[in-house]
């Protein structure tokens, strides 16, 4: 006769296998989640801030209807306008140019709120490797954003 040798049964297997293929499904409906959300973030942000930057040049226009355009001449904007600071605190008084550059900030700020919202959901999943690569890219950004501050 052939000695049989105990091993796992068949039922167990197969429990194996179907809590693998469970965990492989909410993985694959967790990710789709994810790119869904970051589609509906990336939309807002940019949707936004065109409605933002649209509100800020009908207002501008209906103040200044007849402004007329000159390219010959450099004009900067004003200094309150150069700080982030200065920009909201000058678009929630009203000014129109502040609430056009509102709307600016808002479009730059859209990608990195992205980047964000993905370090979260890598960290959340436990891929430490993609937590970082995100981490890398959100410095880069930010540096990008801040770097000539710390130079200067």
């Amino acid at each position: 006769m052939t000695e049989q040798i105990p091993g796992p049964s068949p039922i167990k297997d197969r429990r194996i296998a179907d809590r693998r293929a469970h965990n492989l499904q909410n993985q694959e409906w967790y990710e789709q989640r994810t790119e869904i959300v970051i589609a509906y973030l990336l939309r807002a942000g940019v949707l936004t801030a065109a409605a933002v930057v649209i509100l800020g040049a009908v207002l501008y226009l209906g103040a200044h209807p007849i402004a007329r355009v000159d390219y010959h001449t450099f004009h900067a904007v004003p200094d309150a306008l150069r700080t982030v600071h200065g920009i909201v605190h000058a678009a929630f008084s009203g000014d129109s140019l502040a609430i056009m550059q509102l709307g600016l900030l808002v479009l730059i700020a859209t990608p990195i709120v992205r980047v964000m919202f993905s370090v979260a959901a890598f960290s959340i999943e436990g891929d430490r490797m993609y937590v970082l690569f995100t981490l890398i890219v959100l410095g880069v950004l930010l540096y990008s954003l801040f770097g000539s501050f710390l130079i200067a």
